[in-house]
């Protein structure tokens, strides 16, 4: 089993930032890539931006220019470093990790999920 635990979100005002944090812990083999979604109420959850095990990074056109996304592969952690912040920034963001747990086991694990909200 796999756990991941986010860690950063809170209340902020518009142009401000925030840095959100995400520690895989558990049987874990290999990570491959991992990612940042949000959801807004009454919205689909969508990528934000995701980054895989060799570090190239790709960002959604609504973020790019303000959010950074990193990993720590010693530490199975991923970074969301997120800038100028708008209201429309205001969801809960999940983490994913595309984790392999066994010789020819791989699943797409999910945490439980940060308040990000974004507001004067």
């Amino acid at each position: 089993q796999v756990q991941l635990v986010e860690s950063g979100g809170g209340l902020v005002q518009p142009g401000g930032s925030l840095r959100l944090s995400c520690a895989a812990s558990g049987t874990i083999f290999a990570i491959y890539a991992m990612g940042w979604y949000r959801q807004a109420l009454e919205n689909q959850r969508e990528l934000v931006a995701s980054i895989s095990s060799g570090g190239k990074a790709t960002l959604s056109a609504s973020v790019k220019g303000r959010f950074t996304i990193s990993r720590d592969n010693a530490n199975n952690t991923v970074y969301l470093q997120m800038n100028s912040l708008k209201s429309e920034d205001t969801a809960v963001y999940y983490c994913n990790a595309d984790v392999r747990t066994g010789w020819i086991t791989r699943q797409s694990y999910w945490g439980q999920g940060t308040q990000v909200t974004v507001s004067s």
